[in-house]
């Protein structure tokens, strides 16, 4: 064989350097891969926004009153029956904070003041519909709330209240 006719055996510098090179590209983008799903993601912390939620007690609500469970973002309103809704605290409108106005009796939207009753109804402003609720179970007299499922509603209804 002559010098030119030689077979060469293995791989040379250069392919080793082209599959060195696709495999460090393929390396980077799984982990930015990775990175992007893991930012994406929502975070449900146990006891947190998003899951179920322990509020307190049946009876450290009293009837006709509202209270806010800033933890769950959301408003326990025992009615005077003793049923009870949790009221998500975001405005049906564009998703402002709406404070329970103890003064006025209602629900006063701070952006574009649209109103709500104790049962989340609109009184007035540009809300379009009532307040979303979340589904409650009582057990043993302790309310716990999921707050990972939203129910959006056109109107109130006296079956979406929980009986204590």
């Amino acid at each position: 064989m002559s010098i030119g006719m030689q077979r060469k055996q293995g791989i040379s510098r250069r392919q080793f350097l082209g599959w060195a090179w696709a495999a460090s590209v393929v390396g980077l983008l799984g982990q930015a891969g990775a990175a992007l799903f893991n930012f994406i993601k929502p975070r449900v912390e146990p006891g947190g926004f998003g899951a179920k939620i322990v509020a307190g007690r049946v009876d450290e609500f009293q009837p006709g009153t509202v209270s806010h469970v800033q933890k769950g973002r959301f408003y326990i309103s025992r009615l005077d029956d003793g049923s009870v809704l949790a009221l998500w605290h975001r405005c049906t409108h564009l998703g402002c904070t709406v404070p329970w106005r103890e003064d006025e009796g209602q629900f006063h939207c701070p952006c574009h003041s649209s109103l709500f009753n104790k049962v989340g109804e609109v009184l007035g402003g540009p809300a379009p519909r009532p307040l979303d609720i979340f589904p409650i179970e009582i057990v043993d007299g302790q309310i716990t709330v999921d707050t990972g499922k939203p129910i959006s509603r056109d109107k109130y209804d006296p079956s979406q209240a929980v009986r204590a």
